[in-house]
């Protein structure tokens, strides 16, 4: 199964439609079984569809589901990976990291064995990833694609073992074809639940999750099917602020074309959470860092696991607060204390968090998905009228206000990312975290 979904990501063309949506209800249907939800708004027509089609496989066994979805991918991209996917996927389950030369290494050998030698121009001199990455694959020279692919199997086959049979369950991210890559959009009995689903990666936020986050919010607001929203994380993180990978695509620009298309992004990201029309709650389900710190003062509750940490280290990376924090975080807290996490970058816990007003309660983490349930189920329950015109008087008089703190503070991040401050606490910040 897991098979077929990693050779299926391979897929360039459409498949169209209704084949998108048969593969869906088979991968629910031979993972979950028999459809088990709620049918969703009239509004979710997405959500309708997926729905429909699941609903429609019956009771169909997961065994002959599962035999299904198989057979519908061989006939879309082909038989079963080779060794080298193999050995690929197997990479993905080490858990101790072999440190940034070895990865180096695998890089640039997975490059020779699927591209040849380095073909593309090295990156600019900001781009420090693209560099390393660069310099490693156009130092193979010019070994053969057999030569090369022997030589990553060896090198896989050192760190993890030769290849074997698994039935251990992995953490699975959202598939890129249900949506937004490492982002689950769910619209069900009344509630628009946004789970950041990336936990190999700490559900570090992509540009596309920004995008992903923003249109959801945007959707959930015109859907008169949607009463509230929630957003939370999946695995041992809420949220670990951006994914680096953000900046290592330099476009012809350079820095300064991607802090201004960084800026457009967060810009309308954050107007998404400040326009935001019904209540918006936060499950902090683990330690969350930056933007998924400054956007507490955005939403109208949240709760946290009890292993929940809060950090804002701004400073350090030579960067300056964002999601409104400059203004929400003082009203919140107050000026010093509000100013000890932005500026001096203190790191919360949970308890440190609920005193400060940033989060209203705490849960143990064996039951944060219970409870954190309950306080959704209970709002549910209300009147939906009664809470949107709750959130309407709370919000609606610094809807405006908060859009140009939202303008001053991304305009002041624009200038940050192309300061010489942010290029020498990003490199520091590399070199310190040994992440290439």
């Amino acid at each position: 199964m897991e098979d077929a979904k990693v050779r299926l990501k391979k897929m360039t063309e459409d498949p169209g439609n209704d084949t998108k949506l048969k593969m869906y209800a088979l991968f629910k249907q031979a993972t979950t079984g028999p459809c088990n939800i709620k049918k969703p708004g009239v509004f979710d027509f997405i959500g309708q569809a997926k729905w429909n089609a699941w609903n429609d496989m019956g009771t169909m066994s997961q065994e002959e589901a599962e035999k299904e979805y198989i057979l519908l991918v061989n006939s879309l991209v082909g038989e079963p990976f080779d060794a080298m996917e193999d050995a690929k996927k197997r990479l993905k389950k080490m858990t101790d990291d072999p440190g940034n030369d070895t990865k180096l290494k695998l890089y640039a050998l997975f490059k020779q064995a699927t591209s040849g030698p380095c073909n593309i121009p090295k990156p600019g001199v900001f781009d420090f990833i693209g560099q390393a990455k660069w310099n490693a694959w156009n130092d193979i020279g010019n070994i053969s694609k057999e030569e090369a692919q022997q030589e990553y199997i060896s090198l896989v086959n050192s760190l993890v073992g030769g290849p074997e049979a698994s039935t251990e369950e992995e953490a699975v991210e959202t598939p890129a074809e249900a949506g937004v890559e490492g982002l689950s959009v769910e619209n069900i009995d009344g509630v628009c639940r946004i789970t950041l689903n990336r936990p190999r990666k700490y559900n570090a936020l992509t540009g596309q999750m920004y995008v992903g986050i923003a249109d959801a919010l945007n959707a959930a607001a015109v859907d008169d099917s949607v009463k509230f929203a929630v957003l939370t994380g999946e695995g041992d993180y809420y949220c670990s602020g951006n994914d680096l990978s953000n900046f290592t695509q330099m476009p012809e620009g350079g820095v300064k074309q991607i802090a201004k298309d960084s800026k457009n992004v967060l810009l309308k990201f954050q107007s998404a959470f400040i326009k935001f029309p019904k209540p918006l709650v936060c499950g902090v389900n683990g330690p969350a860092i930056g933007i998924a710190v400054t956007l507490l003062g955005l939403v109208d509750t949240a709760y946290a696991s009890d292993t929940a940490t809060f950090h804002t280290p701004f400073m350090s990376l030579g960067q300056s607060p964002e999601g409104c924090s400059s203004y929400t975080f003082p009203k919140i807290m107050g000026p010093a204390k509000a100013n000890e996490i932005l500026m001096m970058g203190k790191k919360l816990t949970a308890k440190e968090a609920l005193e400060r007003n940033l989060i209203s309660e705490i849960f143990p983490k064996a039951q944060f998905k219970e409870m954190l349930q309950e306080k959704i189920d209970h709002m549910n329950s209300l009147p939906a009228g009664s809470l949107r015109f709750a959130k309407k008087l709370s919000r609606d008089r610094e809807v405006d206000f908060l859009e140009r703190v939202n303008e001053e503070e991304c305009v002041q991040l624009e200038e940050r990312w192309q300061s010489e401050d942010c290029k020498q606490a990003v490199i520091k910040f590399l070199t310190r975290k040994s992440k290439l």
